[in-house]
């Protein structure tokens, strides 16, 4: 087992309760008895009815159609009737059950289509976080729609509530975690329930809960205004634990959100003035945090077996600003139901790249700087000088000027003095024999770039800004490092580095690889290799940094896919 990856002492026993019979009771009884006789009920999501169109069932893998009439006007009217009264969210629910039924309306307001959304208690899916909830700090859940948010949201208030035995208030805006009607839905466990009346007063309700029903414990689902992100500052300065859910896939998504970044403290431009631009080697205007976070801990849902952590928001925010990458700590659940957590922190020992490779977060940890090519394979004369440029800047015995861009420049300079090593760092890239930068500025393409690129300038790229990547690199340009041999061959290179990534997603030593980017025709030569190693490939990115992302197959998968190939 990886070094890295640890198991912490919690077991999933999930339990299910979803009221299942409740929601098809309210569906037109010529539907119902096709959802019955599916085997695999227990993955339902939801119903779509729209009016003049067939009706559907929506499972996790699959849809499949219910009836061969179109959907009439009375068979809306009847699952209206039988459901409760649509809030100004246009949303509407079952008393005493969690699942929730969603209006689509016409110009005039009428009805015209129904989507019938499964909701279920599941016990047991926050072991994989149980641990951060027990901490008392704040914790921000992120994902994508139905990637099950309000379903561990309403877990957490559950175990607070009663195993922890703190005071909880749930602000319910659309009465997704606790059900429709009065009566909360038993899966809260003994947490408060407080109704919004409409969306747009949530956060009048998130401050009203504090001030008149003394919680310890707020929960909120779905912060999407500055109103709510205010108020949730509000509450965790009154030393109240929040925990909510917010629409995004990463943390990177809510820094650059003007509506949302108060969650996560804030994004200011600061103007630098030019000795303090020169000394950090930026421009004079930078981001910074504003603020401390509003939220401890941030926790991206990627699957309902697996999450990303960032444990420190402070730190990953004041990371991502500076250009270096967040590092979360990737968790998940084995098929026996253990949680294993891989702390994906920089090792202290130089580990070996695959062949010319990017590091890509959370996907390669290797921390071997990677010297960038020209834009595509077109431009083959510029690539060969470009590696010949290279190879001269890394050839032994020899004093090299390094040029540093977006990098402290008193850093390398110490790292330099203290190993003696025959470098010298200049301050015009004109007098350059490489031009030194981290993943995030070579991503931009600013001019610098631009121009090194152009003039054939090697460009040795970090994978973040950190005192390790810094000395590797730096030890690697003055030829300190021997890199690793391999064929001058791109095509040898390339097959060597897939044959490569395949053999440890196979042994379970990493689960998914992404590859260096190639041309298309390398890029089907990959996927071969994949197909060989019975793994799953694809193709994705743009050009010129389209590459072949290499993983094991998923359950009930049909072998390789390559399916992107026949677009390479």
């Amino acid at each position: 087992m990886n070094e890295n990856i640890r198991e912490i002492p919690f077991v999933a026993n999930n339990r299910i309760t979803d009221d299942l019979d409740t929601l098809l009771e309210a569906l037109p009884s010529h539907l119902t008895h096709v959802i019955k006789d599916k085997r695999n009920i227990s993955d339902l999501l939801e119903i779509v009815l729209d009016l003049g169109r067939l009706p559907e069932a929506r499972y996790r893998n699959e849809e499949i159609v219910l009836s061969k009439s179109e959907v009439s006007q009375s068979d809306l009217d009847y699952v209206v009737s039988r459901v409760g009264a649509f809030g100004g969210d246009n949303r509407a629910g079952i008393p005493r059950t969690l699942h929730r039924i969603s209006a689509i309306r016409n110009r005039s307001g009428n009805i015209v289509g129904l989507t019938c959304r499964v909701g279920r208690a599941v016990h047991g899916t926050i072991s994989i976080i149980k641990d951060l909830v027990e901490s008392d700090q704040s914790i921000l859940l992120l994902g994508r729609p139905g990637v099950g948010k309000t379903t561990m949201l309403r877990e957490v208030a559950r175990v607070i509530a009663d195993e922890m035995h703190k005071r909880v208030v749930i602000v319910d805006t659309s009465n997704e975690i606790a059900g429709d009607g009065d009566i909360p839905h038993p899966g809260i466990g003994h947490s408060r329930r407080m109704q919004v009346p409409s969306p747009s007063l949530q956060h009048a309700v998130m401050i009203e809960a504090v001030e008149n029903h003394m919680p310890e414990v707020i929960i909120i689902d779905e912060i999407g205004t500055e109103l709510e992100a205010a108020a949730s500052r509000t509450i965790a300065e009154r030393g109240v634990q929040l925990v909510a859910t917010a629409h995004g896939n990463a943390l990177n998504n809510l820094v650059m959100n003007p509506t949302l970044s108060d969650l996560i403290g804030g994004i200011q431009s600061v103007t630098l003035g030019d000795e303090e631009a020169r000394r950090r080697g930026t421009q004079k205007s930078i981001l910074e945090r504003k603020a401390p976070p509003t939220f401890n801990v941030v926790v991206e849902i990627q699957s309902f077996d697996r999450v990303a952590v960032h444990p420190n928001v402070s730190d990953t925010v004041d990371a991502l600003l500076r250009g270096d990458l967040a590092m979360p700590e990737v968790r998940w659940l084995d098929e026996n139901g253990k949680v294993h957590v891989e702390k994906q922190a920089q090792s202290s020992e130089p580990a070996t790249p695959l062949p010319g490779g990017w590091a890509r977060q959370g996907i390669i940890p290797s921390q071997q700087p990677h010297v960038s090519q020209s834009h595509s394979q077109q431009h083959s004369q510029h690539q060969q000088q470009h590696q010949e440029r290279r190879h001269a800047a890394a050839a032994p015995g020899k004093s090299k000027r390094v040029y540093a861009f977006g990098l402290t420049k008193s850093k390398l300079e110490q790292i330099v003095r203290s190993n003696n090593l025959p470098l010298e760092i200049v301050n015009d890239i004109r007098n350059a024999d490489v031009l030194l930068t981290t993943k995030a500025y070579y991503r931009n393409k600013p001019q610098i770039v631009r121009n090194s690129e152009t003039s054939s300038v090697p460009i040795v790229v970090l994978r973040k800004n950190s005192p390790t990547q810094i000395e590797q690199a730096i030890m690697n340009i003055a030829g300190i490092i021997k890199e690793r041999r391999s064929s001058s061959n791109p095509m040898d290179v390339a097959m060597q580095e897939a044959e490569h990534a395949a053999d440890k997603v196979k042994s379970g030593e990493q689960e998914l690889i992404e590859l260096t980017p190639q041309s298309s025709y390398i890029r089907r030569l990959q996927h071969q290799i994949a197909e060989k190693y019975n793994l799953q490939s694809q193709s994705t990115g743009r050009e010129p940094f389209r590459h072949v992302t290499l993983q094991k197959e998923s359950r009930g998968g049909n072998g390789s896919s390559g399916s992107e190939s026949n677009q390479d």
